[in-house]
């Protein structure tokens, strides 16, 4: 299959557009929680800017795919957008229930293009890499009610999913455009500008006291060490694309580097050492 063919783009629309899954967060199986695990939740200081997160996706991401005029790429965009804003959704039904004030400001007005999709995909790349990590994390220390974690799964495999249609979009979006020998370039250039937006969201959350330097959130990472983040990273990514078609491409720029990163880390070169003995 040649990258930027029409088989190209009817195998990542089509695998993505029959990933999709109908459900209503509301009617989601919520648990009761403990008094543990609900001081646990409204004490994470993330949600607001989470939510804010999410709302503004879901604004950019279904307002340019009313631009698109290829329908088939049109429709996968707009079901997108639709994942984007149950994922706001979602976070809504849970604040309501577990009694978390979070209320955020109106997202920021955004005028769609292909710049603004791109950006924004790069960004998801990065948030999705680490959110695997995290939910592995929570799930084999038990932060939380089984029952609770397990209600975040479905939304991950959709950030799967979105980030895997993302990379064969620009890939395909470049090969048609003539510009896939600079995708080296293009792909580090996207990154930066990504690095560059999460840093500004991150300047805002600490503004506001609602990023992970707030108060309350040495509780969420406490005996959270960087070399078992990254390892959790890694595993819940490989998991979650084991169940992508083979034949479409997927991020690796970011898996890779934490990979990278790992083997230098002084604790694996200990192990790789002594394994070698």
């Amino acid at each position: 299959m040649r990258i930027g063919s029409d088989e190209h783009k009817h195998l990542f629309c089509e695998s993505f557009l029959a990933a999709h899954r109908d459900y209503e967060p509301e009617r989601l199986p919520w648990p009761d929680l403990s008094d543990t695990d609900l001081a646990r939740l409204r004490a994470i200081p993330f949600w607001r800017t989470a939510l804010a997160v999410e709302t503004s996706a879901a604004s950019l991401v279904c307002a340019f795919a009313k631009t698109i005029e290829d329908p088939l790429l049109a429709r996968a965009v707009a079901l997108q957008g639709q994942e984007e804003g149950r994922h706001a959704a979602l976070l809504r039904v849970m604040f309501a229930r577990y009694g978390i004030d979070a209320a955020v400001r109106p997202p920021r007005p955004i005028v769609p293009s292909r710049q603004e999709f791109s950006d924004f995909g790069y960004e998801e790349c990065l948030d999705s890499f680490f959110g695997f990590g995290l939910f592995g994390v929570a799930r084999q220390a038990r932060y939380f009610d089984e029952g609770f974690i397990a209600i975040f799964e479905p939304l991950l495999h959709e950030e799967t999913q979105h980030i895997v249609f993302f990379v064969n979009w620009v890939a395909y979006e470049r090969a048609r455009a003539g510009r896939a020998v600079l995708t080296p370039l293009l792909t580090a250039y996207g990154y930066l500008r990504a690095l560059g937006r999460l840093a500004r969201t991150a300047r805002d959350a600490a503004h506001e006291g609602t990023g992970f330097a707030a108060v309350g959130s040495e509780r969420v990472i406490a005996g959270l060490t960087l070399q078992r983040f990254l390892t959790s990273c890694q595993v819940m990514n490989e998991d979650f694309m084991s169940k992508i078609d083979p034949r479409l491409l997927r991020p690796r720029v970011i898996p890779a580097i934490g990979a990278a990163l790992l083997r230098f880390m002084p604790s694996a070169r200990r192990a790789g050492a002594v394994a070698a003995q």
